[in-house]
């Protein structure tokens, strides 16, 4: 083991000791009492069965989601998939893979196996991973690779440790050129441009509901302060319309209060509440739509959608092609760092700030649906895989 990676490997055993009563504490946690056991103490979390597959490794649901199209292109190959969050976990276990979730660093010198490829989707850099699995013969790529604007300078002043990192790789798929200039600034060499595999992917709805008489408004994949914004902007607009809402938070654990909030609401301004899991019927003027996996199904049957995640300065954003498929008038935030690449693609969005809404609302209907009109090419990502 070199003299970098054995200090980095104690530095992640110290880290590890200092931390195990918070991670004691999150284990019971129900967003995490999946992930922490499997994670860190490698609880129904064993190695890869084979060796010489191709191991896909992917943070969350967005990630696990955007493999679909190249997974397709896969077809009888020995796939592998490990996953950082639950929900990503869950998303990954629909393919035909052995899917585990991604162990502690400190841990991977003992977990992993030999693999031919280890391709690594977006930003998520971990030295051991990196260090670890070339050294056991794996071929490593990055996939739709991405480094922020809002990131960069934070890389920069690391980038002795990113050159390291990165010199295990042997090509980096970027998603744009902006993002190959910044892994270039970083040391990092051949890479290609071949934009955003989230393009390729196949947007779908999985049920049919009947559309409600009158404008239907989403707003989709929301964090905690957005939906108040929106719940304000929406009674203002109410007064003019004879419109809908329904709020599709971005996490479960938050379905509860989302709900009291939007009952607050209601009862001042004599508006009508309901719950998608007890009535899909869409009778009432606001719906909160508390069932994972229907997003797509509620874009399907709206005129607007308000996509979370951009309201706010430390998110991102949220994937817009799934709204403009359906032909929704999207409004967003301004911060959107996240999905920029993504955004670039997609026509007629208006970006405003949270007190915005009702205004953009407003002059929505004046405006055209939103429509991605971009494709993406797989094939170089398939054929150095195939060729092997």
């Amino acid at each position: 083991m070199a003299p970098f990676t054995l200090l980095y490997f104690i530095l992640s055993v110290v880290l590890y000791v200092v931390a195990l009563p918070l991670l004691a504490y999150f284990s019971f946690k129900q967003k995490y009492k999946e992930s922490i056991p499997a994670r860190f103490f490698l609880f129904k979390n064993p190695k890869f069965k084979n060796s010489d597959g191709v191991w896909f490794h992917v943070c969350s649901l967005g990630e696990a989601r955007a493999l679909k199209p190249v997974l397709d292109l896969l077809s009888g190959c020995d796939i592998k998939i490990t996953t950082v969050t639950q929900t990503g976990q869950s998303e990954a276990k629909k393919y035909d893979a052995d899917v585990r979730y991604l162990p502690y660093e400190m841990l991977l010198p003992f977990w992993i196996k030999k693999q031919a490829f280890l391709i690594v989707l977006e930003a998520e850099f971990w030295f051991l991973l990196f260090s670890v699995a070339r050294a056991k013969g794996a071929r490593v790529i990055l996939l739709n690779a991405r480094i922020s604007q809002k990131s960069a300078k934070k890389y920069l002043q690391f980038a002795w440790f990113y050159k390291k990192l990165l010199s295990h790789v042997e090509i980096i798929y970027a998603q744009s050129e902006a993002d190959k200039n910044r892994f270039l600034a970083l040391g990092a060499k051949n890479i290609e441009v071949i934009g955003n595999i989230k393009l390729a992917a196949k947007i779908l709805k999985t049920k049919e509901y009947k559309k409600p008489q009158g404008e239907s408004i989403v707003a989709g994949s929301t964090h905690e302060g957005e939906e108040e914004s929106v719940l304000k902007s929406f009674v203002e607009y109410k007064k003019q319309s004879n419109a809908k809402l329904f709020i599709v938070p971005r996490h479960p654990e938050r379905f509860e209060a989302v709900f009291e909030l939007m009952r607050r609401y209601a009862d001042k301004n004599s508006l009508t509440l309901s719950r998608f899991s007890h009535d899909k019927e869409f009778d009432t003027d606001m719906v909160l739509v508390d069932v994972m996996g229907e997003l797509n199904n509620i874009y399907a049957i709206s005129d607007i959608a308000i996509l979370g995640g951009a309201f706010r300065d430390d998110v991102g954003g949220h994937n817009p092609l799934e709204p403009a498929f359906f032909g929704c008038k999207i409004i967003t935030g301004k911060h959107f760092f996240h999905q920029k690449e993504l955004f670039k693609y997609v026509h007629h969005v208006q970006y405003v700030e949270p007190s915005e809404i009702h205004k953009a609302l407003m002059a929505s209907r004046e405006l055209p649906p939103s429509m991605v009109e971009e494709k993406i090419n797989l094939q170089p990502v398939i054929n150095r895989i195939l060729k092997k």
